[in-house]
């Protein structure tokens, strides 16, 4: 290697066993061997390749003939970076906070000699910097896929270099084959988002087995149908649509009010009606959101201090469903694996839920038929209120959430059945639970905004402009609507969950998520499919979804990383929005002396639209600010939504989100490929689709 080059990972080995490690990481960096004629150009695709980047930029009057004798001579670099120290300025990164300096890419025209030489002194600091702490954090780095050379920083000092994809945005793989791995394997891996909603709402609707299969394979098949929609016509990210948990807690709310809870005919029917009704109220407003470029101006005001309590709050809403059910069959309940190794495959790390779903439910199986849930005397067909001895009683609980057989569903639901539109009946309109879902779809949407910029990092260098955020949000209030008319309980939003995966599987392709759609339309099809998963034992199921509901507590926080979070500004608004978001509801569902008599202890929380403190004498507008206030996620919402925008804070330290502009992408072939509706479908609606 030439002595110019300064990348030899020989030079540093010498210093120092932290030296070696980070000698280690650069024997995999390609190096760049100039010639006496060094071309800028080529200088900017090979740092653009390797992602090498320097934390430092030099001065522009450096001359090219001396900077190939001195560039990388390791002694004089020092000096050079010593004398120069006073004239560089300091900022703060835009987007992560982190300092850098002010001087990185500002002119265009720098000589490639001062980055050669800034790139000499900036290893030469390196090297006498003990890197025993940091060789481990390379090494775990390394390991995770996400080590971003150049101190986390990539083109231009302000913007981290994705992880390395199988298979990216564009990517065609030489077969069919991959896209459908990979495809299946992205929504195994979301299995417990997609198919566990309907375990919770329909049990709390008092509707059979063969309903819960039913509202399953509708699931599978607005997931299918949105999905494809959100890929090709919405953001285009690699992004999967289904029922969202941001639906699920107003759900429970309009389920256990009083006006349904004492119904005794089509109980199931009347509420879906009821649910329906209110998901298209609330998804055209999330339409008019996006298709008018309303949520362009609500998007400067939305950053990941608003962000992260929002999406927190959205997972903590259940703290007191989750394990108050799977506390009743304890263990088929606490198994979860994750970190199994099968000769040297981790698979438990992508199909963390459905295999620790499948081995704890044969587990579950094998203690039903060896007779753990047999009580002398009982029978478990028999419903509770029936029951007249007391000593079954009280095992008629455990039996219903616990046996494998308690179900039905396979011998009650047809080989083939096709989702229909209004399917449950022609929905109800009321104000009441219309106003309820109106605020609902806009933290859905908030939600949505925290994940389109996440995916975007993680598998694109260009953020999306906020034409193409709003043009995703306006779909996703389209999918919502056909959740509503197909009648799937909940509404149909970005799965939050999608962070994880792409980051465990490392595919963001979307051609596999498209044809994993395909697989799911036509599984929905399949009715038996979903009377098996039907058959899941509740007590299994809740347990699945506390994991679920925590990694969208933690994924919602991960939102930080974009600000200053050793700020005490941005501790404080989170912190008093998520325990303020927790104790408001907590007051307002304490007025509901006669709900504890009815409902079970885990659905008192979301008993409090109809006996709430906020009493005007209008019914519906007391229900709606009532169900309003007791929703977590809302009250968190507007308290972290008004501080942020209120409590002085720069943009630095907020962290704010910066989105790309319509300029850059009209320059831009990479990024009109990747956010640009197809031409035909462009051509159509007219340029301003793409934005």
């Amino acid at each position: 290697m030439e002595s110019g080059s300064g990348l030899d990972p020989s030079k540093s080995k010498g210093s120092g066993s932290g030296e070696g490690k980070f000698g280690a990481f650069l024997k995999r960096v390609e190096p760049f061997l100039p010639r006496k004629e060094l071309n800028p150009v080529e200088l900017r695709s090979w740092a653009k390749k390797t992602g090498f980047v320097s934390d430092y930029s030099g001065e522009t009057s450096t001359k090219l003939g001396e900077t190939e004798s001195s560039a990388f001579d390791l002694p004089k670099g020092r000096d050079h970076q010593t004398d120069r120290a006073s004239s560089r300025q300091t900022d703060l990164d835009p987007i992560l906070g982190r300092s850098r300096r002010s001087d990185i890419g500002s002119d265009p025209e720098s000589k490639p000699g001062s980055i050669e030489e800034e790139r000499g002194s900036n290893r030469n600091e390196a090297a006498e910097t003990p890197l025993e702490n940091e060789g481990g954090k390379i090494s775990r780095d390394l390991e995770n896929g996400c080590y971003y050379p150049g101190g986390g920083e990539g083109e231009g000092g302000g913007w981290p270099k994705p992880i390395v994809m199988k298979y990216g945005l564009r990517d065609n793989p030489p077969s069919y084959g991959p896209l459908i791995y990979y495809g299946l394997q992205h929504y195994l891996s979301l299995a417990g988002s997609l198919v566990f909603i309907p375990l919770v709402i329909v049990p709390a609707m008092d509707g059979s087995d063969k309903d819960t299969a039913a509202v399953i394979s509708t699931m599978l098949l607005l997931t299918g149908i949105t999905t494809i929609l959100q890929c090709y016509f919405g953001t285009r990210l690699p992004l999967v649509q289904g029922s969202s948990f941001v639906y699920l807690a107003p759900a429970l709310v309009v389920i256990n009010s009083e006006e349904f809870r004492n119904l005794t005919e089509h109980k199931f029917r009347e509420i879906m009606r009821e649910l329906q009704g209110a998901i298209i109220v609330g998804s055209l407003f999330q339409c008019i959101l996006g298709s008018t470029g309303l949520m362009s101006l609500i998007l400067r005001f939305i950053n990941p201090v608003v962000v992260a309590p929002t999406v927190a709050a959205v997972g903590l809403a259940f703290f007191s469903y989750g394990f108050p059910q799977a506390g009743t069959c304890v263990e088929i309940s606490v198994p979860y694996l994750r970190g199994v190794s099968i000769f040297g495959h981790r698979i438990f790390r992508i199909y963390a839920v459905p295999l620790s779903a499948l081995i704890v439910w044969t587990y579950a199986f094998f203690l039903t038929v060896g007779g753990a849930y047999d009580y002398k005397g009982c029978n478990a067909d028999i419903p509770s209120s029936n029951i007249l001895i007391n000593e079954c009683k009280k095992h008629a609980y455990t039996m219903k959430h616990c046996r494998t057989d308690a179900s039905n569903a396979w011998t009650t639901s047809p080989w083939l059945r096709i989702p229909y539109p209004f399917q449950w009946g022609f929905p109800y309109f009321h104000m009441r639970t219309c106003i309820v879902m109106i605020f609902v779809s806009l933290v859905a949407s908030v939600d949505s905004v925290g994940t389109y910029h996440a995916t975007s990092m993680l598998v694109n260098a260009k953020r999306p402009t906020r034409g193409v955020v709003s043009r995703g949000v306006a779909l996703e209030g389209f999918c919502s609507l056909l959740a509503g008319i197909w009648g799937s309980g909940t509404g149909s939003t970005t799965l939050t969950e999608n962070i994880h995966t792409i980051n465990i599987t490392k595919v963001a392709n979307r051609r596999a998520l498209a044809i994993g759609a395909l697989f799911l339309i036509f599984l929905s099809f399949v009715g038996k499919l979903g009377a098996i998963l039907a058959s899941i034992p509740q007590a299994l199921a809740a347990s699945v979804l506390c994991f679920i509901w925590a990694l969208t507590v933690a994924l919602g926080l991960s939102n930080l990383r974009y600000t200053q979070t050793a700020s005490f500004r941005n501790i404080t608004i989170v912190g008093v929005s998520l325990f303020l978001g927790l104790s408001i509801p907590a007051y307002f569902q304490q007025y509901q002396p006669l709900s504890t008599l009815i409902l079970p202890s885990y659905y008192l929380s979301f008993g409090a639209a109809s006996s709430g403190p906020f009493q005007t004498g209008i019914i519906q507008l007391d229900f709606a600010m009532n169900a309003v206030m007791s929703l977590n996620m809302v009250v968190t919402f507007l308290l972290a939504f008004v501080l942020d925008n209120t409590v002085p804070g720069s943009k630095e330290e907020r962290g704010v989100y910066v989105w790309s502009r319509a300029e850059d992408m009209e320059m831009d072939p990479a990024m009109q490929a990747d956010y640009s509706l197809p031409r035909r479908v462009s051509q159509f609606f007219g340029c301003r689709c793409c934005y």
